[in-house]
């Protein structure tokens, strides 16, 4: 299997070299291997409210009560989130917590347990 990154457009791992530039197949996206590595290295890093780095698959846990939009609910201060995945966004967490369902959450609003 080849080495090649997977396309940044639709994801598709079927993307071929021709030259300079990376093309997909499936979605006609074109793209040059320096600007894949410089947005690696650009990456954004995510920190909790302490200023601890945070990666996908943390554990948190939420340092506020925060009410739960549309409804009459309140997560409680403490409240402990399992397997978070990080993503680009008005919210940085997309995550499923037990008795709620799924929720975005900020990370201002949580600390790396």
């Amino acid at each position: 299997m080849s080495s090649l990154p997977k396309c940044p457009a639709c994801s598709s791992e079927y993307t071929y070299e021709d030259g300079s530039l990376l093309i997909c197949p499936e979605c006609g996206h074109e793209w040059s291997l320096e600007a894949e590595s410089e947005t690696a290295e650009e990456s954004k890093v995510f920190k909790d409210a302490n200023g601890n780095v945070l990666q996908d698959g943390d554990s948190v846990t939420i340092i506020k009560d925060l009410k739960v939009k549309g409804t009459s609910s309140v997560l409680k201060m403490g409240t402990k989130v399992k397997n978070i995945r990080l993503v680009d966004g008005d919210h940085d967490i997309d995550c499923k917590i037990d008795g709620f369902g799924a929720m975005k959450l900020k990370t201002e609003f949580v600390k790396k347990a």
